[in-house]
Order: C-alpha cells, then structure tokens, then sequence
C-alpha cells in the first residue's frame, strides 16, 4: 500500500481521497491549513487528517517526508509551494491546476528533481489534452483541433445559468487571464471571454468561449503542426455576456477578491452537475479530408459508496489515473511529464480512468451547428 498526501480538503480533495482510498490501494492524508476543513471533510473512506500552513516549507516537507507523491488539490496560488517541498522531500507530485504561470514554476522545478513532477492532471486541462493529442497523432496533416468543456449545473435556476461546480479562485483566474492559442499556425495570446460561439449536443445548445490554462502544453507540443488550436469553456448561452459586465465594466476583474466572496455568498453549490466534454480534430489521412469528435457526458454518481458531483468524479479520476499509472511504472520514474506523454487507450483502461469511457467514444458523434 502506497501512502499518498492530498493537499487541500475541499471538494476536489475529499472527493479524490475516497475514489484513492476506496480502491484499498493508498494510504491517504488530507492535508489543510485549516482545522475547521479537515473537521468538516465530507469523506467516505478513512484519511488520516493533518493540519499545518502549507506556506511553511520546512512543516510541509516534514509532512511529505516517507510518502510516495503528493497530488495538489488546493487553490492555485498555493502550487509552486506545493511542488517545491514535493521536490525537497522527494516525493512524486501531481496537481490539477490550470495556471500557467504556476505550471511554468513546476516544470522549472522538475528540471532537477529526483521524481516525476506531473502538472495540470484533471479535467481540463489533463483528460481532455490526453484525448486531443491522441487523436491529433492519428492525423497525416492536422488543420484544427477545437476542445471545449464545462462543468455546468443539469438545473439553472440564476441568470448567469451557473452553480459553483469547481473553485471559485479558479473559476475567476480562467476568466481573466490570456489564453494561449494557435491561429493560422501561429502562438498566439488571446482575451478571455471572447470568441464566443454557440453548438448543441443532444438536442442542448451551449455557449463557448476562450478561457485560460485549458490546453496545458498542447500548444508548444504541436506547434508547427497545425493551423488552429483553442480551448474554450462551456456554459448555457448569457453567462459570458454578464461576466464581462462583471469583470469589465464594473471592473471586479480587478478585485478578484471581492468576486470571490460574492460568488460563494450568491451561487450555491450543487450535486446535480453534468460535465461536458466535446473535442473535435480535423485533418488529413490518406490524402482524404477528415473530421473527428469525441464527445461524452459525465453525470453524478458514487465514489466510495458516496454520491459525488460529475466535477468531482471527473477531476479525481484525472488524478488518480496519473498516480495509478505512475505506481504501476506505466509513466516515467523522473522529471516533468506532460499530458501529452500519456497514452489515451492505457488512460481509459485503468480502473480510475474508466470514468470517461462510459459515454461517446471517438468518432460516434459528429458535430453540429458550430458557429
């Protein structure tokens, strides 16, 4: 049995440690600054719980000390100092983190340490970069590859269309931040927000729109070899248009803060989620114009005999397909891994990561109305 940490004990963090510590496999501590969190954890399965101030280098390396990895499961803020005591205690580390000045630190710190440094291993970026990069590699030429997903409540009841599925930290930070992008085959930087275009999977139509950090490191990976590469979040049609009165006009971009605090005060959680996965490549093979879709809906269901939301599910399924892979040798032992690395048909095989093989495989759906 392998011991592994878990930093943060929210609902990411919980909900990671039972899909883990349900498979009889790892030794999970739960670590967070705060002692009413850890109380609080809402947690199926038995952790051992560990309060301290992750900004403490030298108690949270005391903390690491003797374990396998850690996964980083906290706000974005906290990642390099996460990943720099990974180094110093010489342990495996994994995070799910969508920044990308954070993953830059990260790769800099894998550079010269002893185990696998594995960033950006959730939802999007991580599961949706493993299947866009799979099925670009198919491709003779590849002209463009389009990945859009979104973590939206099944119910809307609120003009924005919105519940709070994912930190709200992070929400704010991926609609503020430039998006990376390739355009006419050039690394580009374009606004959050913009770009919007509408599509409908299953009789539902959906907005989409550029938001930051969604690609991980699929644009330096394949540059050079395609046209057009860009990542855009879903939601129902009208939220992109109040977050911008929110961030722009009234200039709470500037304040993230304070939007943070009303979103957590306004926008209540929810269970009842669907994640909505649609990535679609077009290309060349054999001379021949193609075009392929994987498109999936993730619903709610039990992790650890509890009931867990569809981000939940798929987020810890990110995870701990990477720790199990990396346990099992299926990934290098040393240094920066990316997403790119992963194979997608040894991703779904494992026993986390048939999470995303229950709905569409590659190729069953195509496309609809795209804008």
């Amino acid at each position: 049995m392998k011991s592994v940490a878990i930093v943060g004990a929210g609902r990411i963090g919980t909900a990671l440690g039972d899909m883990l510590g349900a498979s009889g496999d790892y030794r999970v501590t739960l670590i967070d600054k705060s002692e009413t969190a850890l109380l609080g954890a809402d947690m199926a399965t038995r952790a051992e719980k560990r309060a301290l101030d992750i900004t403490d280098k030298t108690a949270l390396v005391d903390a690491l000390e003797g374990k396998f990895a850690v996964i980083s499961a906290a706000p974005y803020q906290f990642t390099t100092a996460i990943a720099e005591a990974a180094a110093e205690a010489r342990v495996h580390y994994i995070d799910l983190t969508e920044d990308v000045a954070s993953t830059r630190r990260v790769k800099q710190i894998a550079e010269t340490a002893d185990t696998a440094f594995i960033p950006q291993c959730g939802l999007a970026p991580g599961f949706i970069t493993i299947a866009a990069h799979s099925m670009a590699r198919a491709f003779d030429e590849i002209e463009t590859v389009r990945m859009r997903v979104g973590a939206l409540p099944q119910y809307p009841s609120n003009a924005l269309n919105y519940n709070l599925t994912w930190s709200p930290e992070g929400v704010i930070n991926e609609y503020c931040e430039p998006c990376e992008a390739i355009v006419g085959g050039e690394l580009r930087e374009v606004p959050a927000l913009e770009e919007r275009e509408e599509f409908s999977i299953d009789g539902v139509t959906y907005e989409a729109f550029n938001t930051s950090g969604g690609l991980g490191s699929l644009c330096e990976t394949l540059k050079g070899r395609v046209r057009d590469l860009n990542y855009r979040t879903i939601r129902y049609p009208g939220h992109a248009a109040i977050m911008k009165t929110l961030l722009r006009d009234l200039r709470l971009g500037e304040r993230r803060d304070l939007l943070k605090d009303i979103f957590e005060h306004a926008l209540p959680t929810t269970q009842q989620d669907v994640v909505v996965i649609f990535v679609t490549v077009t290309g060349r093979k054999n001379g021949h114009l193609v075009q392929e879709t994987y498109a999936n809906k993730v619903y709610p269901g039990a992790i650890g005999g509890k009931m867990r939301s569809a981000i939940q599910r798929t987020t810890s399924a990110g995870a701990s397909t990477v720790l199990d892979m990396l346990a099992k040798g299926q990934l290098p032992q040393k240094g920066y891994v990316q997403q790119e690395d992963i194979a997608l048909d040894d991703f779904l095989a494992n026993r986390f990561g048939q999470v995303f093989d229950r709905g569409a495989e590659v190729g069953e759906h195509s496309e609809r109305s795209v804008a």
